[in-house]
């Protein structure tokens, strides 16, 4: 049985796909928007049927219609637009006979290299500028709390800002490096905090908040700019 399929079905003449993955700790069936596809993704229990996840995008239709029509726009990597880094905004330029991947200047980010490659060369140069203000977090706060770092990594996950697995290793979205850079102090702060404390106890959130972090209003900042991050690229 495929843990993840595909389907196109039609809400009120519109074409919607729909994502349907089975997760065996699921205890329910859920649905949410996928901002990737502009369409819907369903998780499934083992004991659920793919037919129950369809009736459920079926049931929920106005709901889900309403939320794609809600989207932000979608903001592509490519010449002449904006995106922020770390709370600051920058025009994307593109320029062929740039020696390097990119310059950052003033209120301007140039990638170099061919047109084809400007989205991809302008990720994997975010995706090192995230690795590396992570990672100079992740070190002083950890060096506060007296604990040891392990492994950082930066992935495009969707689900989740961050994770710390037992073994001390730190997982963190790239999409990071486009928020304030507040923001970015917290959810740093708060995955250190884990290799204390693998629990969200009262002595986890004491120890995220004695390292000088806004935790509410970073936490407020990502709920309300969570989908219009996932739309840039």
């Amino acid at each position: 049985m495929k843990n993840e399929f595909s389907k196109v079905i039609s809400l009120d003449s519109r074409d919607v796909p729909v994502r349907i993955r089975r997760n065996k700790r699921a205890r329910r069936i859920i649905l949410k928007v996928d901002s990737d596809t502009e369409g819907a993704v369903v998780t499934l229990p083992s004991w659920a049927s793919e037919r129950e996840a369809l009736l459920l995008v079926q049931e929920k239709s106005d709901w889900l219609l309403a939320r794609l029509n809600d989207l932000p726009a979608k903001i592509s990597f490519q010449d002449g637009a904006h995106i922020p880094l770390l709370g600051q905004n920058y025009l994307l330029r593109h320029d062929p006979d740039l020696k390097g991947v990119a310059l950052k200047e003033n209120n301007t980010i140039c990638i170099g290299g061919r047109s084809e490659h400007f989205a991809r060369r302008l990720t994997d140069w975010l995706k090192k500028k995230a690795k590396a203000e992570i990672l100079a977090r992740a070190s002083d706060f950890a060096a506060k709390i007296d604990c040891r770092l392990g492994r950082i990594t930066v992935r495009d996950t969707r689900s989740r800002w961050g994770s710390c697995s037992p073994n001390g290793n730190l997982s963190f979205c790239w999409r990071l490096i486009m928020t304030p850079d507040w923001v970015l102090d917290y959810v740093v702060a708060h995955e250190v905090s884990h290799l204390r404390h693998m629990d969200h106890s009262p002595a986890f959130w004491q120890t995220v908040e004695s390292l000088g972090v806004r935790v509410d209003e970073a936490r407020r900042w990502l709920n309300d700019n969570t989908e219009k991050l996932q739309r840039y690229g």
